[in-house]
């Protein structure tokens, strides 16, 4: 669980690949509007392959109501114009992972998704700040909880606020509740809280963080804010 000072450079420089990606994807440069959830996952797996990683782990990609199932396996639903699409991928890059979720909308953003998007946002951040030495992990999972309870979303929070990842996609340490492991320099971890209205969309958003004995060290840097896309 405790990563070298190598293993943290090896999972930032596939964190910084993927990041690539996210942001191609946020600025429209990835086609989503008419093509199915298949094809824009295997075209995110081809930009993964690019840029760097050896091996493609997954690429979720979710269009409006299918947003709302967190493991949702792309499939032939043509994505449509003002929806949103959620879209988590990663790979292994010189035997180190790489795990992101960032979400856009085919158009102008609801008020209602920018509403919980902004609960979510909240509530990731503060996750991520949550990762000190000493913290236990699942208290990374109540402080995203908390806050997403708050906003009057928590029955739509449906799963753990992350896992550990290293040369696996999932490994220890898990930030949900029942880990009382005390966070250690080294532990490298997702911190994706999610919020999903049954039958209409959903939201995730994700980084890797580092824990550091500095505080929490956020691999992604990907911008976190909810995009609008006319691609």
């Amino acid at each position: 669980m405790r990563k070298s000072s190598a293993e943290v450079e090896a999972l930032r420089a596939a964190a910084e690949a993927v990041d690539a990606i996210a942001a191609e994807l946020q600025s429209g440069h990835i086609p989503l509007i008419g093509r199915t959830e298949a094809e824009v996952s295997a075209d995110l797996s081809q930009r993964i392959l690019a840029r760097g990683h050896q091996k493609v782990n997954f690429a979720i990609v979710a269009a409006g109501e299918n947003a709302a199932s967190p493991h949702h396996h792309p499939g032939s639903r043509v994505i449509q114009a003002d929806e949103v699409v959620l879209c988590d991928f990663g790979g292994t890059m010189n035997g180190y992972c790489s795990d992101i979720t960032r979400c856009v909308v085919t158009g102008e953003i609801p008020s209602e998704v920018a509403a919980a998007y902004d609960v979510l946002m909240s509530a990731q951040s503060a996750g991520v700040a949550a990762g000190q030495i000493g913290v236990l992990c699942e208290e990374v999972d109540s402080t995203t909880r908390q806050i997403i309870s708050d906003g009057g979303y928590g029955e739509y929070f449906v799963h753990r606020t992350g896992h550990g990842i290293g040369m696996e996609e999932h490994e220890d340490p898990y930030m949900v509740s029942g880990d009382v492991r005390k966070i250690e320099a080294g532990f490298a971890y997702s911190v994706e809280p999610g919020i999903y209205i049954p039958g209409k969309w959903g939201l995730r958003l994700e980084d890797i963080v580092v824990a550091t004995p500095e505080g929490p060290l956020s691999l992604n840097q990907a911008d976190h804010n909810l995009h609008s896309v006319s691609a």
